[in-house]
Formats: C-alpha cells, sequence, structure tokens
C-alpha cells in the first residue's frame, strides 16, 4: 500500500452508517486515535489506478472543505464555464450537423433529456443526443443499453461508439448542473448487477457530495456502461471516491485527457 499524504484526509470528517438512514457524523480521525479506537491506518487504505483512497469503518473519508479544496472548487468551477462556452461555439457546426442527420433519419426529438441525481442528492435534466427509437426509449434509465439494442438507431451506434452523444451536456456543465469531471450522474433508483445500487454500496450517497461530470476517473479507466457486474460496479463507485478525495484540476486535465484518448479517438464508447 502507499502512503496518503493528503492533509484533508487527517482533518475529515468520517461518514458513519447509520441502520435506518445514511448520514455525515463530524469527526475527525486525529480525535478518534486520541480516544484509543482500535485501528491499523496501513490497512485503512485501497489503490484505485493510481489514486489512494483513505478508509474508516469500511467506509470512504469524505476530506474536510479546506481553504485549499475551496480554492480548487473555484478553479474548477471557471474552467467548466470557460471551456464549456467556447466548446458550444467551436463545437457549434457540428451540432448542426448531427441535428441534421438525426432528424432526417427517425422520428423524433433531437436532444434526449433524462433525470439524473445530481450534487447533494438534487435531480436535474440531463442532455444527450437522441441515439434511439423515441418510441422505445426507456426515459427511467433502469433499462440499461446493453450490446446490439435493438433500441438504438444506426445513428446512434455511431453517436455512441464515438461518445458524440454526451457532447450536449457541455450545456449541463455552463448551468452549473455538470462538471468537466465528476462521478458520472446516475438516474434515481440506479440498478447494479440487477439490485439497486445502494443495496451492492452502501455508501453510494456519498459520491453525490461533488457536481458530477461528463467523465470521471472511473471511465477515464475503463469502469463505463451497462452495470451489469457487482465487482465491476463497486470498484466504479470506490474509483469515484478516490477521485473526491484527490480532486485538482491537474487531476481533472488529465482525467480528460484519458478519456478523449478512450472514448473519441480510440472510439471506444458504448
Amino acid at each position: 500500500m502507499q502512503n496518503y499524504r493528503s492533509r484533508d484526509i487527517i482533518t475529515s470528517r468520517v461518514a458513519e452508517l447509520d441502520e435506518s438512514s445514511f448520514s455525515v457524523k463530524s469527526v475527525s480521525i486525529r480525535h478518534l486515535i486520541s480516544r484509543d479506537i482500535q485501528t491499523n491506518l496501513n490497512d485503512n487504505y485501497s489503490e484505485h489506478s493510481g489514486l489512494v483512497c483513505a478508509w474508516y469503518n469500511e467506509t470512504p473519508i469524505l476530506p474536510s472543505l479546506s481553504v485549499a479544496r475551496r480554492i480548487n472548487f473555484v478553479i474548477k468551477r471557471l474552467f467548466d464555464v470557460i471551456a464549456s462556452a467556447i466548446g458550444l461555439i467551436i463545437l457549434a457546426p457540428l451540432f448542426l450537423f448531427i441535428t441534421l442527420i438525426i432528424k432526417l433519419t427517425s422520428k423524433g426529438s433531437v436532444f434526449f433529456r433524462q433525470e439524473r441525481v445530481g450534487y447533494k442528492g438534487q435531480s436535474f435534466k440531463i442532455f444527450k443526443f437522441r441515439t434511439m427509437y423515441y418510441h422505445r426509449a426507456d426515459i427511467s434509465g433502469v433499462e440499461q443499453t446493453k450490446k446490439g439494442d435493438c433500441r438504438v438507431t444506426k445513428v446512434g451506434k455511431i453517436l455512441r461508439k464515438t461518445s458524440f452523444d454526451e457532447l450536449p451536456q457541455l450545456i449541463n456543465v455552463l448551468r452549473g448542473e455538470m462538471s468537466f469531471v465528476g462521478p458520472r450522474p446516475f438516474v434515481k433508483g440506479q440498478l447494479a448487477a440487477g439490485v439497486p445500487y445502494k443495496q451492492i454500496v452502501p455508501y453510494y450517497d456519498m459520491r453525490h457530495e461533488v457536481i458530477p461530470g461528463i467523465t470521471g476517473w472511473a471511465q477515464a479507466n475503463g469502469y463505463r456502461g451497462p452495470t451489469d457486474k457487482q465487482s465491476d460496479s463497486i470498484a466504479r463507485i470506490e474509483h469515484d471516491m478516490a477521485y473526491i478525495q484527490n480532486m485538482s484540476i491537474w487531476l481533472d486535465i488529465k482525467i480528460i485527457f484519458l478519456t478523449a484518448m478512450h472514448e473519441f479517438i480510440s472510439g471506444n464508447g458504448h
């Protein structure tokens, strides 16, 4: 295991799971150790594709809102606003071309809007280019897209393969509902391996402590698409928590680069 060096983790709040609901109790690790609670810190770290995640009582730790972290949030938001505005202007011709192709090849609206769970559990409408036949799409999002899904149009297959269907989410970023980088926003009642995500990952809601993103550390490392495998579903959330603990503007840039390589250049979209 690697040594975790972030000061945020030493003074962070510990999330404790209550029998009836999920709540975050403000208790610092330093305070817990001073009260002689038996714990081996060397066993409280896990590594997720190069990022170390700190744990307490089998639950990831939420970093405290330090001055450095506040500054990072401000820089992150400024980057999101400027980059999304520039992106929407530069990509306008591509948006127009995709709009025409969708309208000419299938009935229905150009955009697909679906309710997702965002920051602090608040709902918002996510934007995507429509890739399915309008009468076959599942607005709830519970029925996930599978390989060779007959609901997907011919144009939709190309858009999904290149991840161009995700580009309208620049609108969500500009509106402050999403960020370029963060945990991917899921639908309410998201299933993992056929059961509610929260049953598999009790600390699932902790990922809502930051603004969701178009891409994230999980997606940059191949954890995207259908959540039909329990092990992959757990790994995805653990990668999200590792990002939340280590988030910085430099990490965001790295994730954007990795995503561009995997999704747009290599064509590994779903």
